[in-house]
């Protein structure tokens, strides 16, 4: 979920830590600040900060993101992005939440438990960032690590996270409820493993000459039929107090039958979908406007955010929608093969020098909008940027860079 977040609900004071009350908070800012040692960037940042200048802020997987107005008339568009923990990373630290109850009460209760901080830490899962995980983008001129820009946009977010303990979780790769609802299932296991163990059954060997000697007089199971497609109608309306109507419940058995035919031919892609990522992969079987809207409306997503993961999903997939919101460092050697393919083709496209930008696993054509994403799947996702400058989606992947920047060159000479 990417919720859009206010600027500070408070007006900062003076000094470093102003921004941040808490531990915590103010354990983000000592992060920012040991990560660079250009202090007069710092401090211009907090006063781009104290003075409003950064816009709503959003947060996702990996990045925290806002608009944030400089010099020129035209925002500047600033992220910071933090690694996201790892699955097993993630199993660590919710079995050192869930060790002790008092973790929990505190983090509900709007509080970073130390213990709980220093607990992960011990077990090799930093869940606040250290100075060197903290990664600034900006779409303005300066190459400050970081730009002032940037920096305001860190002293900004300091007091969400102050107010919010999750936010920091969210940061890492997984939301409030997400955390919420795999501690439960952590608790529900532990009770079920305290039951008294189930009666012993039969010995093996016993149980399968039982079944052997009544199989023989029992005739085969037929085959499977043939998957077919759910067009069965529903046999009765549903009440009106459901808000539902029949056409929406066949529309849902409709996909539930698709889904439950793919399964039995071995993809188990839906499975493991979060609720963003199915509502996303909804969207994009053009679902039409009004279940556009509710799938919105039940997200909680942005319009403009939501339809760029639909159509991350309709190119690509669960990949695809990782490529769309998490950057990440790929192999150098796939980027610097990938580069020197596309720096020869394009002396063939065109006679007019490109520039080819590099950042972790992006190549952007510089002022030509075109940029090439290499995902977890080691195909190459084509993106397009808008006249607001935001990055779209713009073609099926392809393995071959060359093969992806191709299916997208003719719209942007048109």
């Amino acid at each position: 979920m990417t919720p859009s977040i206010p600027g500070p609900r408070r007006t900062p004071g003076r000094g470093r830590h102003a921004f941040a009350a808490t531990w915590w908070g103010q354990a983000w800012v000592t992060a920012l600040e040991d990560s660079t040692l250009d202090s007069g960037r710092l401090s211009r940042g907090r006063t781009y900060a104290r003075q409003g200048m950064v816009g709503p802020v959003t947060v996702a997987p990996g990045q925290v993101k806002a608009a944030v107005q400089g010099s020129r008339p035209r925002p500047y568009r600033s992220a910071v992005h933090v690694p996201v923990l790892t699955d097993a990373q993630w199993d660590t630290l919710l079995d050192t939440i869930a060790a002790r109850a008092g973790h929990l009460a505190a983090l509900l209760d709007g509080e970073m438990p130390a213990e709980l901080v220093d607990d992960a830490r011990h077990a090799g899962v930093p869940l606040l960032p250290q100075p060197t995980e903290l990664d600034p983008e900006c779409s303005c001129p300066d190459w400050g690590y970081p730009c002032k820009h940037a920096a305001a946009l860190c002293y900004a977010i300091a007091s969400t996270i102050d107010a919010d303990p999750f936010v920091v979780f969210a940061l890492r790769g997984r939301g409030r409820e997400e955390v919420l609802a795999q501690l439960r299932a952590r608790r529900t296991a532990t009770q079920a493993a305290s039951m008294p163990p189930a009666p012993a059954g039969l010995p093996a060997a016993g149980a399968y000459a039982a079944w052997a000697a009544l199989a023989k007089d029992t005739p085969p199971l037929p085959e499977p039929p043939e998957p077919a497609s759910h067009t069965a109608a529903l046999p009765t309306t549903p009440p009106p107090s459901t808000g539902l109507s029949t056409a929406d419940l066949e529309r849902l058995m409709t996909d539930t039958a698709a889904r439950a035919a793919r399964l039995l031919t071995g993809d188990t892609t839906s499975l493991y979908l979060t609720q963003r990522e199915d509502a996303a992969r909804i969207a994009a079987s053009d679902c039409g406007p009004e279940w556009f809207h509710h799938l919105i409306q039940n997200t909680g997503a942005r319009p403009t955010a939501f339809a760029r993961l639909a159509r991350a999903w309709r190119y690509g997939g669960p990949p695809g929608i990782t490529v769309a919101e998490q950057p990440h460092a790929p192999d150098p050697t796939a980027m610097t093969a990938a580069r020197s393919a596309l720096t020869e083709a394009l002396t063939e496209m065109t006679t007019t020098p490109v520039a080819l930008r590099a950042w972790r696993n992006r190549l952007t054509l510089t002022g030509h909008g075109i940029q090439l994403r290499l995902g977890p799947d080691t195909r190459w996702y084509p993106y397009l940027q808008d006249d607001d400058g935001d990055w779209w989606p713009a073609a099926p992947a392809d393995g071959d860079p060359v093969a992806a920047l191709t299916s997208v060159w003719q719209q942007t000479q048109r």
